[in-house]
């Protein structure tokens, strides 16, 4: 089962908009520009952004870390 945590592969601020797109199974550029779209309609993507960034738990040691231990 997939958890929704932060990406340790794309990367740019605190990796809420790759971990987002890996949950999805969605491009990361896709997930960036929504935010950029909700921040300029009303400034509520930089509010969701770091309320994300602060709820999201930190990556896992590897990126498919979880996934191993789900399988044992």
């Amino acid at each position: 089962m997939k958890k929704l945590r932060r990406s340790s592969r794309d990367n740019k601020i605190c990796g809420v908009c790759g971990g987002i797109a890996d949950f999805f199974g969605v491009d990361v550029t896709i997930v960036r520009i929504l935010f950029v779209l909700f921040t300029l309609a009303g400034g509520s993507g930089i509010l969701l952004y770091i309320a994300m960034a602060i709820i999201m738990p930190k990556p896992a040691d590897g990126p498919d870390k979880e996934e191993e231990k789900d399988e044992t």
